[in-house]
Parts: structure tokens; sequence; C-alpha cells
């Protein structure tokens, strides 16, 4: 699958902004069964440096600064990606999540890829005793992780409701699991944190959803706007598996990654510093679309 993808966020301030720094990641990554064939980030007003880098966990950071004093600042990022992801293995046939817990903790290497990165508690996703017990009741004694991870995941869905108005950024992964509601962001830090706290790896995954839905389907929560999910560490045969808890399904060819961290704060789109004083509106939008649908409505 290719898609077009599209993602324009613009800020309107209330007094002038004399000068920005800003660090974008909203570029696609070309690993884990994807490969970005084009892609470029577009600013107004144009920053007056201009760099890019790879960090650490693979994701590409473009970091701009901006001078001339504005009341508006523009940033267009637009891309076409290649989807081409492996079916994921059977859940059942997979390793017992005492074997994975028992290798991550084992585990020599400590490249970017290596599960010990993603074992412990981070700023947004801290140990959190009710996350961890809600996430046991998934893996009994002896159970395929993935077998558990899918069916955590399931529940998650099941038990709390989407609700954009509910949560915000900086909301704790505690609130928002007491009130049982909130967005991708927040499913995501439950999922994680009760996962860690049993032991095992799991990763945030920042990106994309197909805005087309399937034949037939419904359109996928998280469409039209940046979404979340997480990757699960399920031993060195399996490597790292990715459930999407907002929408209960595995990963396959709808997503597109962006960025991974541990936590929203090392994924964030944009972050950075302004001098101003005064409101600031944001307006965001995004579209995801596979070329030939693309294609079938420009004809």
């Amino acid at each position: 699958m290719i898609y077009d993808i599209t993602h324009v966020t613009t800020y309107s301030y209330e007094a002038p902004v004399a000068s920005a720094r800003c660090a974008l990641r909203l570029l696609p990554r070309s690993d884990g069964g994807q490969s970005v064939l084009s892609g470029r980030i577009d600013v107004t007003p144009a920053p007056h440096d201009w760099r890019e880098r790879v960090d650490f966990y693979g994701n590409r950071v473009a970091e701009a600064r901006i001078d001339a004093p504005h009341v508006k600042l523009g940033i267009a990022m637009r891309s076409r990606v290649r989807v081409e992801r492996p079916a994921p293995p059977a859940e059942a046939a997979t390793l017992s999540w005492e074997r994975v817990r028992a290798d991550a903790i084992g585990a020599a290497s400590l490249d970017s890829h290596a599960p010990a990165h993603w074992l412990y508690p981070s700023r947004l996703a801290p140990l959190y005793e009710p996350a961890t017990t809600y996430a046991r009741a998934s893996f009994p004694p002896g159970r395929p992780i993935l077998e558990g991870a899918a069916e955590l995941m399931r529940r998650i869905k099941s038990d709390f409701v989407y609700d954009p108005s509910a949560t915000h950024v900086a909301m704790p992964l505690a609130r928002a699991f007491q009130m049982r509601s909130g967005v991708c962001q927040d499913f995501t830090h439950i999922m994680i944190a009760g996962l860690r706290g049993l032991g095992l790896p799991a990763a945030y995954v920042s990106g994309y959803i197909r805005t087309i839905p399937p034949p037939g389907g419904a359109p996928l929560e998280g469409a039209d706007a940046s979404h979340a999910w997480m990757s699960l560490w399920c031993g060195e045969t399996d490597g790292w598996i990715d459930l999407d808890p907002t929408n209960a399904i595995l990963v396959e060819n709808d997503h597109v990654v962006i960025a991974i961290g541990r936590d929203y704060a090392d994924v964030s789109p944009i972050d950075g510093v302004i001098f101003s004083a005064g409101r600031q509106k944001l307006d965001v939008s995004v579209s995801v679309t596979p070329v030939e649908a693309a294609a079938a409505a420009a004809g």
C-alpha cells in the first residue's frame, strides 16, 4: 500500500512572536516494513536556521529557528510512503510471557532496538499498580505473550471510552485510567504502563492511520489526526509487534510510523520555545490517503 500523507499545523498568536525554536518529528521512518518515497516539511515564515538529524531511536528530527517577528506559524509536512508489513505471527504460537520477560532482562544488547530501553518506567508512562493489576488479568501463567497482549488490547477498547474532550496532553496516566476515557495517547500509555509493570518491554509509537476506511468498514478512531499505539517485544524470533489499543487491532498496513519512544514526551510531533505574550490558537489537519484512492478522486 502506498499513502500520500499531509499534516498541516497552524499556530495563530495573539501578540507577535519575536523568535521561535522548534523540533519537528513529522517525517515518517524508513524501517519496519515501510519506506519513504518522498517527504518534505515547509515552514512559514522561512526559518533562519534549519537542521535535520536522526535521534538514538531512529526518529527523523528537523530543528528550525525563526528570528523574524510573526503572528502566525505554518508547518506543512507532505510525504509519500510505501507500507508492506509481514502479517503478525499467530498469537498462540508466540513465546510465553514469562520466557519473554526473562529474555528481555537478560539481553546483552544496548542498541536502539534492544528490549532493555523499554522495560522501565518513563515520565508519562510511570509504573502504576492499578494498571499493572488490570494488565495481569490477561497474563495467567504460561500464556503466549501476543495472545495475552491482544486480549489486553481488546479489553482496553471495550472498557475505555474514546472521548477527545475527556483529557488533554498533560493529563496524568492515573487520571485517565480512573476516568476510563481518553484518546489514543491515553490508551497507549495505560497499556504500556501495565505491560512494563509485568516486566515486559513496551514502546510508544506515534504516526498516522489511514483516513479512508476499508470497503464496508467504519472509519478507524484516530483518523484525520496524529495517532498513537504501542509496540511489544515478543522475543528474539518474533521481535517487535505493534498493537493499537484504540482500535483493538494488530498493526499491519493501515498504520504509518513516524517516531518511536518511551512515551509521548520522546515523540511529540512539534515542541519548542517561543518568545511572546498572550494566547495562541492551534489548528491541525491530517490526511492519509491511499494513492489509488487519491488518483480516483482526481480522475
